[in-house]
């Protein structure tokens, strides 16, 4: 006669051995009956949209920056058929208070299709020293931005970021300071340059902008 021992040893030594006639029976009884359940049971698929064709993005948007407030990448092909400001900003300069009419002009035309790229640097004057939370955090309290704002960059020089050398490249200007703007119509094709003296407010900007936006891509 076996000892109970016997039996516990045998168990550990063999510790799927007890269920896997049950395991067979209960596989057998999901495949006969998974048809009809299946049919009767499974939840649709939720909707996804389809990601934009390359075609439908203009060169000019076809990159990827951080976002400021938790650096997740982000496509800037979201904004194609928009018109486009780009500008690249700063917290301690003469001009940081264009950051106030920035968001109005984003606020006044958002729903016609005007969106504001914001693109925090420390190359002029090392007027952006902060982190890219202290950056947020600065823009929401003091001024409410809530047009989009990516991470720290370089917009001059050796390190110029892909999209800077190509707005320069279109444009023929570089960025002489912070607050420079560039304005981009609704096919990414026609660019134009504005010096960080231009308020956001100037009424040859603001002309420019509701033009761009009473045109189709």
């Amino acid at each position: 006669m076996k000892s109970r021992n016997d039996g516990l040893q045998t168990r550990a030594q063999h510790p799927c051995m007890p269920a896997l006639g049950l395991f067979a029976l209960l596989t057998l009884g999901a495949l006969v009956l998974a048809p009809a359940a299946s049919a009767q049971t499974r939840p649709a698929a939720p909707a996804t949209a389809a990601p934009a064709p390359a075609d439908n993005c203009p060169a000019l948007l076809q990159h990827r920056f951080d976002r400021l407030q938790d650096e997740k990448p982000q496509s800037l092909c979201q904004y194609a058929g928009r018109v486009t400001l780009v500008v690249n900003t700063a917290s301690f300069c003469g001009f940081t208070q264009q950051y106030g009419a920035l968001e109005a002009l984003y606020s006044r035309y958002k729903d016609r299709g005007l969106v504001v790229l914001g693109f925090p640097t420390n190359d002029f004057g090392r007027q952006e020293p902060g982190s890219n939370a202290s950056i947020a955090a600065f823009c929401e309290s003091t001024f409410g931005v809530q047009f989009p704002m990516f991470a720290k960059t370089t917009v001059v020089g050796s390190g110029t970021n892909p999209l800077y050398q190509q707005l320069a490249q279109r444009t023929g200007e570089r960025p002489q300071w912070n607050f420079h703007k560039y304005l981009i119509d609704r096919s990414g094709r026609v660019v134009r340059s504005y010096a960080s003296s231009v308020d956001p407010k100037d009424p040859s900007l603001v002309k420019d902008i509701e033009r761009m936006l009473s045109e189709k891509s």
